[in-house]
């Protein structure tokens, strides 16, 4: 070697590999140079080229320290050893130039750059231990590289020494062998990983993907043997959670607006105008300097996830370029007169290569998913916190359901295109590395297959924007589809009690034709898409192979050339398909962007809008001058306007007015939430505010009271004494831990307004805004709570209370009233000044008020002066009463619920597939496998043709038959593409016929499912159904049922192509088979379990979301955002908690599968080797390029098939909802009654008893009476005694337990319940509007004619607020009725009514929420219109029905007193106390 050191830059090649002692031999070495150098070096090149990096890194990263364990001190002991060897050598060099022996330079370097190299890593090894690094992967790299540096010197010195029989050099030996014993215990030593560092402030489970599997392989198998459960998931990285994440995101996206909005100048008080001056330059100055751009959210999405993003990135580039390293060993593989050994080692390196790519790339994806999840956090943070903050206006123009779409369809966008979006920059670099090692193979034919890859680019793209618009599109029905449901399942008492179920369902129906309509187009042009995929590599090597032997008769193709260039292709295929996949996906995640930039941009609302500081002294709330627009209830241009008034501090305010005065508007005003024009608004300390509609949370009754403050227990059951509560918590099943369900539904309306007015007196404010809280109560009850709770003794005494009412019998106890006309005060002072004032409110109160001084004892006058006055008492019957409702309430019902799911988690029956296999048709199911063995077969005759030319004998430089060859192989390749474009056709049309059956049959079973579905299950579940599920039906199953129908055949193709060529390859097939079945069952049972969990944690997300929407100014008047914040957090962080072992399984099946793969690579490769004199060249190649794509598949078909067992589920969900009980049929043949009927309208109880639902106590227990036509009955009775499930029982929205009801003689429980819905008409106790014109909202079925309507709105009160809109009777009704006030809606339902017209008509206490006036005019109109007709009302109030025939008092469900009014009083029972209650005995 001391040669070496003086003619370096002569020969240094050839010392470097002297070729007959590396290559040309059965028994090949290093020279000893090449050794000394080159392979000693490596390890340290290595290890110094990455300190700086890490260093840089290991500063970063605080993790508190690791104690110094025995571990750690044995690998400094064995580093510091190693590197007094390394340095042993190098003195021991010097000792023999002082013996004047000049070692060779090498002897000096070598020692010197190792030695100083071990030292480093053991000083890092101690470094990594002050920073808590448990595991090094930067030294496992540096060890296992020494040890594989070291093998071949090991190797070689033996070798010699065997040879020549004795030592050369002694003492080098010695410690070459020391130092191969050490580092050998350094690699095993670094393996092992350290205890968890103290003080850490971060979760250390993320240390490296491999550290991962250990944790999920424990998960695995818990998941394998019992299902999982919450408690099995690990806890979030502190990186991974909603609170870092939203958090950052916000920072930059607060940061780009700040950057692009030309600053507005903040409107200051009026009263300090020397600033104002200065803010107007200031602002002009500004938007000079800029153009206004809008914030783009893109940037700041990038600037918070971009840099992890990009560590995924460098993994990619590795992972490419290591993939073009197996086509060139595959060169190699053909070179028939090589030694034995080479083909071994070709064998091993196609492996060792294949591993490391397998498992760089999973690191790749590692980091894609977790961004993706990251990303989806933070979307959905974002939006949340938005939601709570944007104004009405910006609400309306997004509805809560396209909001929720947001949250989940637009940021799982998202997610799924972070897995690819590498993929930009990757395929370009793929494609061209794979066309420079095509140039190098086959010279410039290749440039034909460039030009039909360049042809098929704006063919693909053409595909890709098409397919973007029709997804835009059915978007957009979706939307709508959605959006509609919402509003069905949320009246669909209404549409039962209407009998309107049919032209809903027309309705949805007609948008899901054109939804699939859509749908089908897309799935034309996916096909197309499909076909080009696969005809496109195939096309390419047909162009290339035919140009490159038609241009020279010397060209010949032979094996290596044909097969290299096919495994080049195969490369090539997967970013050419995937590159305009990827564009699409970003395409559609651009139309996502945008949505969601949109809706973040929405205008907030002002916080400071309010004032809080500067007040008058002694007042609480102020208004100046105050001007806003309409933004709750009109359109026109400007709502409240000239208002000035001041509340003194801890008076109490009267606000009185008609319906659509803007009462409640003022109310919004001062809690901020209308926008203001011009002026001031002021209000000191903290509010509380009750609004008109109770806004109760899904959680127990105990909660929603409490409101997130601490328990008070005197205060908190004062709050229930003086709210009339205590009575209510008897009944209720589980007291004050009752869970209440969505929207409140297991409770009346009148204990939802109870429950909200005490959450506002336990919430000690200093200001109350009271939204007409007394309206939805029974008199009594509201008597109860005036005195005990807002009046001048109650419990508020002292506190500023500002009460919109309708109810004039407490007006004289209040401090002041103020009078609103048309959004404008005309009056205000107390009850004596108005009265004197002698204008508008005196008259209003002379008309209605109580004359003062009739004796209480005078029965026969309190009925005169009924009929002359009309009181404004108010309440509202149980909408179940709430005994009713025992079975969802009690808490473990609710958990019942979600067990449920987990109980049919166990296995997915092939009973679902076959399900799915019937809705697409079993007939077309066959063809499509069919077609798929044809096409597979198609693809094998190519491939084995090729090869078979391959084999042809060569004459004179040239093949014969070329024309012929290029021909057949063309034909079946042609053939391979057309089967191809007609499978995926038909598959696609069968999952569109399955798409449309299964919706079919939910709708159609969802309409006829019986009321009490609807009340114990939570809406969100059933909409779920109807998004979520069928749009995987849709749209994700199709798709994964190609892909595995695909994967599938592919791999079996490979290994029946395999064993033909390499016959030896069957025995190692069954144990890799079994290997791979085993890792397969083993990964679905857990993923999808794991899928399953994610599931079931991501409905709470949504429903939670969709309540705050609702009650978001409940919850900013108290105060709550952050609270609300947070439990949206931890909800999501919930999700992710069950998402992200979802994604370490599939890395971990990845890299089992892959190997698996791997390993077929290695033994056909191995096989081919052993038997090469065998086996001719055409056959090896075809064997290993074929064994090279299998990997891809096997991985690809495990995935699908958890995707399919995942995503099947839906289909197993949608068929149980289509299956659940339904109600009788809504038209019975033969059975219709006449169409006169009911013609008398009599009724008869007949010993009729009535439960809700089975195992649940009787509600009304064996009643008898009989109702004649014409008759008008009064129903009384207290709250839960029964009065609204009587009519419910008409309706039979609830059947019999015993007993029945006639109508006219007819028994009602023979009849179909539309015949008999359709002949009664109801007023509903809430009145419940549909979004669609008023028009629609009247008549559905467009039955009448518009004079018919025109006059129906003029009876009630209608026609001059409908004739002063532009579009009259198509004006349009926003969702849930928002755009009218309640007393319109009100009005709307009386108009229902008198369109309809039957002879019976049944008012379930539908005059709650309106003003006195409004409330005469109704009463005046049922009196004259429905003179004729039977007449059952729900009274709370008494004053409506005084004058009515007779009076029903109900008790506990049995009929108590049932007599004239006049009667009742004079007998003194039930019915007299209440009268008395009310001031009327």
């Amino acid at each position: 070697c001391s040669h070496f050191c003086l003619s370096v830059n002569k020969r240094a090649l050839s010392f470097f590999q002297d070729s007959n002692l590396t290559i040309h031999t059965d028994n090949p070495d290093l020279t000893p140079c090449f050794q000394n150098t080159i392979l000693a070096w490596i390890p340290s090149i290595y290890l110094w080229s990455v300190l700086p990096f890490y260093l840089v890194y290991l500063k970063r990263s605080k993790r508190g320290y690791i104690v110094l364990s025995v571990l750690s001190r044995f690998k400094t002991l064995f580093g510091v050893l190693l590197w007094c060897v390394s340095w042993a050598d190098l003195f021991y060099s010097f000792h023999e130039l002082l013996q004047s022996r000049t070692p060779p330079p090498v002897y000096f370097v070598t020692p010197l750059v190792v030695g100083i190299t071990v030292l480093l890593a053991t000083l890092l090894i101690q470094y990594e231990r002050l920073r808590g690094i448990q595991s090094s992967g930067v030294l496992i790299i540096f060890w296992f590289l020494s040890v594989l540096c070291a093998v071949g010197p090991l190797r070689s010195k033996i070798m010699t020494t065997a040879a020549q029989g004795h030592v050369n050099e002694r003492f080098r030996f010695t410690t070459f062998y020391i130092y191969f014993a050490l580092i050998i215990i350094e690699l095993i030593l670094s393996c092992f990983k350290e205890k968890p560092p103290f003080f850490s402030p971060v979760n250390t489970d993320a240390v490296s993907i491999f550290a991962l599997f250990g944790f999920y392989r424990l998960m695995a198998i818990q998941g394998y043997k019992r299902p999982l459960e919450e408690k099995d998931l690990w806890s979030l990285n502190k990186d991974d959670t909603s609170k870092a994440i939203v958090q950052q995101l916000s920072k930059e996206w607060d940061r780009e607006k700040s950057g692009t909005k030309p600053q507005r100048a903040p409107t200051k008080p009026s009263w300090s105008p020397g600033e104002q001056v200065g803010y107007e330059e200031a602002e002009v100055l500004i938007s000079d300097k800029k153009h206004d751009r809008k914030p783009s959210f893109l940037k700041a999405l990038l600037r918070t996830f971009g840099p992890y993003f990009l560590i995924g990135s460098c993994f990619k580039l590795m992972q490419d370029l290591l993939s073009f390293v197996n086509p060139q060993l595959l060169r190699l593989v053909h070179s028939v007169n090589a030694p034995a050994w080479w083909g071994f080692l070709i064998a091993a390196l196609m492996f060792v290569c294949a591993v490391l790519q397998t498992l760089i790339l999973h690191q790749h994806f590692q980091y894609c998913f977790v961004t993706g999840m990251r990303l989806r956090t933070g979307i959905t943070g974002v939006i949340y916190r938005k939601s709570l903050a944007i104004t009405n206006s910006a609400k309306r123009s997004s509805t809560v359901g396209e909001i929720v779409n947001l949250m989940s369809v637009d940021a799982q966008r998202f997610m799924d295109l972070m897995t690819f979006l590498n993929m930009l920059w990757s395929a370009p670099l793929q494609i061209f590395l794979a066309l420079y090692f095509l140039w190098q193979t086959l010279g410039p034919s290749v440039l034909a297959g460039v030009a039909v890859m360049v042809l098929l680019i704006p063919f693909n793209s053409a595909i890709a924007i098409k397919t973007r618009a029709f997804q835009v599109e059915q978007m957009r029905y979706k939307d709508s589809r959605i959006k509609l449901m919402n509003e069905i399942l949320g009246g669909i008492k209404v549409l039962k009690l209407y009998a309107w179920e049919p032209s809903f369902s027309e309705k949805v129906l007609e948008i899901r034709k054109n939804e699939l309509r859509v749908l089908r187009k897309a799935a034309y042009l996916n096909s197309v898409s499909t076909f080009a995929w696969i005809s496109a590599p195939f096309l390419v090597a047909l162009t290339t192979f035919a140009v490159y032997v038609s241009v020279d008769e010397e060209n010949v193709l032979d094996a290596e050339k044909a097969f290299v260039s096919l495994s080049l292709f195969n490369i090539l295929k997967f970013p050419l398909n995937m590159l305009p996949q990827v564009i699409s996906n970003l395409a559609q995640t651009s139309v996502s962007l945008k949505r969601i930039q949109q809706f973040l941009s929405h205008d907030e609302l002002d916080p400071n809008c309010v004032e809080t500081k500067v007040i008058a002294p002694g007042k609480d709330v102020v208004f100046l001058n105050y001007a806003n627009a309409a933004d709750m209830l009109f359109w026109t241009a400007c709502f409240l306007h000239s208002i000035n008034m001041l509340v003194p501090s801890g008076s109490l305010v009267a606000i009185v007015g008609h319906v659509g005065c803007g009462k409640s508007s003022l109310v919004s005003a001062l809690l901020g939430e209308m926008e203001k024009l011009e002026g001031e608004v002021a209000v000191k300390g903290s509010v509380a505010y009750v609004p008109q509609q109770a806004w109760i949370q899904n959680a127990t009754l105990k909660d929603n009271i409490l409101f997130g403050q601490a328990l008070n227990e005197e205060k908190y059951q004062n709050a229930l004494e003086v709210c009339a509560l205590k009575t209510d918590l008897e009944v209720l099943p589980g007291g004050d831990q009752t869970e209440i369900g969505e929207k409140g539904i297991n409770l009346s309306g009148g204990q939802r307004q109870r429950v909200s007015l005490a959450r506002a007196v336990y919430s000690s404010a200093e200001i109350f805004l009271l939204d007409d809280p007394l309206s939805a109560v029974d008199s009594h009850v509201a008597k109860h709570i005036f005195d005990k709770v807002i009046g001048p003794e109650g419990v508020l005494k002292g506190k500023t209370r500002i009460l919109v009412t309708h109810s004039i019998s407490f007006l004289p106890q209040v401090d002041h009233i103020i009078v609103l006309v048309d959004g404008q005060i005309s009056e205000m002072g107390s009850y004596q000044e108005l009265l004197k004032q002698n204008k508008a409110f005196a008259e209003f109160l002379r008309n209605y008020a109580l004359d003062e001084n009739i004796e209480e004892d005078e029965p026969t006058s309190t009925v005169l002066f009924f009929l002359q006055t009309c009181l404004f008492w108010s309440s509202s019957a149980g909408r179940h009463s709430s005994q009713e409702q025992t079975g969802l309430a009690v808490k473990g019902a609710t958990q019942c619920l979600v067990c449920f799911f987990f109980i049919c988690g166990w296995g997915v029956k092939l009973t679902v597939f076959w399900q799915y296999m019937k809705a697409v048709g079993p007939v077309i199911s066959l063809v499509i496998c069919f077609l798929y063995c044809c096409q597979n077969a198609a693809a094998i005759g190519a491939n084995v043709w090729l090869s078979d030319w391959t084999n042809e004998p060569v004459v004179n430089g040239t093949q014969h038959n070329t024309g012929m060859r290029i021909g057949v192989y063309a034909a079946l390749g042609l053939l391979q593409g057309l089967l191809v474009l007609v499978s995926s056709f038909t598959l696609a049309m069968g999952g569109i016929s399955a798409a449309r059956t299964l919706h079919a049959a939910l709708l159609e079973n969802k309409f006829h499912t019986p009321q009490s579905f609807y009340d114990t299950t939570p809406t969100g579940r059933i909409i779920n159904r109807f998004s979520k599920d069928i749009y995987v039906i849709d749209e994700v199953i199709p798709p994964t049922i190609l892909m595995f129908l695909g994967t599938f055949f592919t791999s079996l193709s490979t290994m029946i192509v395999i064993i033909a060529s390499t016959p030896l390859f069957a025995v190692v097939i069954v144990p890799l088979a079994i290997l791979y079945f085993f890792v397969q069952r083993f990964y679905v049972a857990t993923s999808r379990q794991l899928k399953r969990l994610e599931s079931v944690s991501r409905s709470p997300i949504y429903s939670h979301f969709s309540e705050t929407v609702s009650g978001a100014s409940v919850i900013r008047a108290y105060r709550r955002v952050k609270a609300f914040v947070d439990i949206s957090d931890l909800k999501v962080d919930e999700n992710q908690k069950s998402y992200y072992p979802g994604i370490v399984s599939n890395r971990w099946l990845g890299i089992r599968v892959e190997f698996v793969g791997n390993c077929i690579v290695l033994f056909a490769a191995l096989f081919a080797v052993i038997g090469r004199n065998s086996l001719n060249a055409g056959l090896v190649g075809l064997s290993v390029s074929y064994a090279l794509q299998v990997t891809l598949s096997l991985n690809w078909m495990v995935r699908m098939t958890s995707e399919l067992e995942t995503n099947i589920v839906a289909v197993e969900r949608i068929k149980e909802y289509s299956e659940t009980e339904t109600e009788a049929p809504w038209i019975i043949e033969g059975k219709s009654p006449p169409e006169n009927w009911p013609s008398k309208g009599e009724l008869e109880f007949v010993n009729y008893s009535v439960r809700y639902r089975k195992g649940l106590d009787l509600v009304l227990k064996g009643l008898n009476l009989q109702v004649h036509g014409g008759e008008k009955i009064g129903i009384v009775g207290r709250t839960g005694a029964g009065k609204s499930s009587m009519t419910l029982c008409l309706f039979r929205i609830l059947e019999a337990a015993k007993g029945e009801i006639k109508i006219d003689g007819v028994k009602i429980s023979e009849i179909g319940l539309h015949d008999l819905r359709s002949r009664l008409t109801i007023i509903p106790q809430d009145p419940v509007l549909f979004s669609g014109t008023l028009r629609m909202n009247l008549d559905p079925f467009n039955k009448y004619s518009d004079e018919e309507i025109w006059k129906a709105l003029e009876l009630s009160h209608l026609k001059r607020f409908v004739s002063s809109q532009p579009s009259m009777l198509d004006y349009e009704c926003s969702e849930g009725g928002e755009n009218l006030s309640v007393g319109q809606r009100q009005l709307v339902c009386l108009a229902r009514a008198l369109l309809r017209k039957t002879r019976i008509l049944i008012l379930d206490e539908a005059t709650a929420a309106i003003d006195l006036e409004t409330d005469d005019l109704i009463q005046m109109t049922i009196r004259t219109q429905f003179v004729d007709c039977t007449v059952l009302t729900i009274a709370h109030r008494l004053n409506t029905i005084m004058d009515y025939t007779r009076v029903l008092v109900l008790d506990s469900g049995t009929i108590a007193e049932f007599d004239t009014p006049a009667n009742l009083i004079a007998a003194k029972g039930i019915f007299y106390s209440m009268a008395k209650d009310a001031g009327l005995a």
